[in-house]
């Protein structure tokens, strides 16, 4: 049995891991400076940073549209024995109904909500893939998702509030009170909606140390894969990250770029790391 894995681009898998599993990236969309651009094909992350820091607005980023899934299911339907498409939660775009629509015209494409994003996602496409691999019949694997989706454990650091305030997700009197006073804000993803958890303070490498021990230390944690994701965090900032969290005992220490959608809304020097609970 034959069954292909494929993810919106908002899964932020490196290229590496797409060839290793055998994953087909979808790419939502990113606009900026009067042109739009297919998210990690024509535009990167860089790309934003750039544009925003030389004065213009913050870019837009859109769904993978019906037209786009109906070529890829038509393309990819004949070719295997079933699809399945993984998309970034349905909380935070609208990929996953646009995918649901044209799926109808297809009998072996099946839709899974991640209710998750960046690497979160990109997790269970992995987990869907070695399923696959395996030899897991399609029902399996989306039973196996659906609970999985639960477990996937989502936090990130965000060390400056510029982009969540100009993208209107935070005033700017805020993100400016919490700048001076060095405050970092723990995002947390739960119910396939984003909260704010702790609000750390000091400067973000000090920062970055008390948060992987909240989010590890004592937890009923899945230790064979975790995710350091970030967006232009100084090298060696992700370097310590993996390095603090190999002393949890994770078997596979990963390491990931988020791409343009994460990167639009949470701007540079953010860090995650994302993993599975028990």
């Amino acid at each position: 049995m034959s069954i292909k894995i494929t993810a919106t681009s908002t899964c932020d898998l490196p290229a590496e891991l797409l060839e290793r599993y055998q994953i087909t990236m979808v790419p939502l969309y990113v606009s900026f400076g009067g042109n739009t651009y297919k998210d990690g094909l024509d535009a990167s992350p860089e790309d934003i940073f750039r544009h925003v820091e030389d004065g213009g607005q913050l870019p837009t980023t859109a769904a993978v549209n019906i037209a786009d899934y109906q070529k890829l299911f038509a393309e990819l339907s004949p070719k295997y024995d079933s699809v399945l498409h993984i998309t970034i939660g349905s909380e935070f775009s609208c990929c996953y109904q646009n995918a649901l629509v044209a799926a109808e015209e297809f009998s072996n494409v099946y839709v899974v909500d991640s209710r998750n994003l960046t690497v979160g996602q990109g997790i269970l496409a992995i987990e869907a893939a070695e399923a696959a691999r395996r030899g897991d019949s399609v029902e399996d694997i989306l039973a196996m998702l659906e609970q999985m989706a639960e477990q996937v454990d989502t936090t990130f650091v965000v060390d400056k509030l510029d982009y969540l305030a100009k993208g209107g997700r935070c005033s700017s009197v805020v993100a400016l009170g919490a700048n001076l006073l060095k405050l970092k804000p723990c995002i947390v993803l739960a119910d396939g909606k984003m909260t704010v958890g702790k609000k750390y303070r000091g400067a973000f490498e000090k920062v970055l140390s008390d948060y992987v021990l909240d989010q590890l230390a004592g937890k009923n944690v899945n230790q064979d894969r975790i995710f350091v994701v970030h967006t232009r965090c100084d090298p060696e900032v992700p370097e310590a990250v993996c390095d603090m969290v190999r002393q949890f005992g994770f078997r596979e220490v990963l390491t990931a770029v988020a791409g343009c959608t994460i990167s639009c809304h949470c701007g540079p020097n953010t860090l995650g790391i994302i993993f599975l609970r028990k």
